[in-house]
């Protein structure tokens, strides 16, 4: 008799209550679960470069040439302008509306204080040297994804320019990538591992009673991300005749991963496959999802005019609307190319308070339960990218959501197992 398993969202959710119970009854010890998070998080790092590269370069070499790569980009960079110009603003419109810096009376930390971020704003040498690569092999070890990308770009249409000579490069990179995503199935076997490891890690450390000081914020934040993703990103799929509530269904694994692990790159493998099952084409999913990882990130742009203004409020310094929109296109330029940097989001934030001279020690009062919004913005990028995607795709008239596929998505995920 053939034993049924639990699904893999069931086993993450076992793996968070789990973690959560043991982090909190037995925090001297929960620490050494981050082994199970550590290791399954470089197992996912171990797959992304090898992925991303032989899915780019399969899909633009199906594109062809330059001309096709530069419509679709143009279209994938226009709606990641006009999706970060959305969150960038509504960051700013829930702090501005309930003001959680001047709500919670907070303690201010002392101006000697140390956070150990160093303000880090690009300017536009930064961004050109960390966009076009010296070695494919320094950037591929590093997991930097917008370098691999102009590689990648480079190479598939060079293949696909040699013809039948360049099919067999293009059908070898296909199996490389098939071989990828199996290795993928084999990696998410470890998730509720990796899962439980980081929550109980985090449990252990902070403490579930920090949430209890920071409720409001929490709140203010997650309820932001909410409506975003409820109201905007809705929005822009209900206007483009595109299922959102399937595509998140389709969706729930990579989201879950993300949000349990606090990291978009450990949902990246599954969400190109739940794309590809949604009915968007490889080579769309190829070509956007990996850019949106240096360019779309909503969630952790949103947080960026949210933290920036609430630190703003909890020193009472005022920030007049024209500082507020100046900020917006700041960090509408600088926010680009940061996933490479480690805690990117609180970089980029120290570099706004430098900007508007708000003391930097302020990030001591979001430091400790970073963590927790992280989960979020995680979850967020994730959800964000796949309806850049699902854009791009319908706008290229190859967003193909037959019989077929309506009812793939409409079965219940417990077929999505790992086998």
């Amino acid at each position: 008799m053939k034993v049924k398993y639990p699904n893999l969202v069931t086993q993450i959710f076992l793996g968070m209550f789990i973690g959560i119970l043991v982090g909190h009854f037995f925090p001297d010890i929960s620490s050494v679960f981050k082994v199970l998070s550590d290791i399954f998080l470089r197992l996912i790092k171990m797959i992304i470069a090898p992925l991303v590269f032989s899915v780019l370069v399969v899909g633009i070499a199906k594109v062809g040439d330059f001309k096709s790569v530069g419509r679709i980009g143009i279209k994938t960079i226009s709606y990641f302008t006009f999706a970060t110009l959305i969150a960038l603003a509504l960051g700013l419109l829930i702090v501005n509306i309930f003001e959680p810096g001047k709500m919670m009376a907070l303690a201010i930390p002392s101006q000697d204080a140390e956070t150990g971020i160093t303000a880090g704003v690009h300017d536009s040498k930064t961004i050109i040297s960390h966009i076009f690569p010296e070695s494919i092999v320094a950037v591929m070890a590093n997991n930097e994804i917008l370098p691999i990308v102009v590689f990648s770009l480079f190479f598939g249409v060079a293949t696909a320019s040699l013809g039948n000579k360049g099919k067999i490069v293009v059908d070898f990179f296909d199996s490389i990538s098939h071989i990828m995503f199996k290795v993928t199935n084999y990696v998410m076997a470890f998730a509720p591992l990796g899962v439980f490891g980081a929550i109980a890690a985090v449990v252990a450390k902070q403490g579930i009673g920090i949430l209890s000081g920071y409720i409001y914020l929490i709140a203010c934040f997650y309820g932001g991300l909410i409506v975003f993703v409820f109201v905007v990103l809705m929005g822009i799929c209900i206007a483009i005749r595109v299922p959102f509530l399937k595509l998140l269904r389709i969706l729930q694994e990579p989201i879950l991963l993300a949000f349990s692990t606090a990291s978009s790159e450990s949902a990246m493998p599954k969400t190109i496959e739940s794309l590809e099952r949604f009915g968007c084409p490889n080579r769309i999913v190829s070509f956007v999802l990996p850019l949106g990882y240096s360019f779309n990130l909503d969630g952790s742009i949103m947080y960026m005019t949210f933290a920036t203004m609430f630190i703003a409020q909890a020193y009472g310094i005022p920030l007049s609307t024209g500082d507020q929109i100046k900020m917006m296109l700041i960090l509408l330029v600088t926010s680009k190319g940061m996933a490479g940097i480690p805690r990117a989001s609180l970089v980029v934030i120290a570099g706004m308070l430098s900007t508007f001279n708000i003391p930097t020690e302020g990030l001591l009062l979001l430091l400790g339960i970073d963590q927790i919004f992280d989960m979020a913005r995680s979850a967020t990028n994730v959800v964000g990218n796949a309806v850049a995607t699902v854009v791009v795709s319908k706008w290229e008239k190859e967003l193909v959501l037959s019989t077929a596929n309506k009812d793939v998505i409409n079965e219940n995920i417990d077929e999505i197992e790992l086998r």
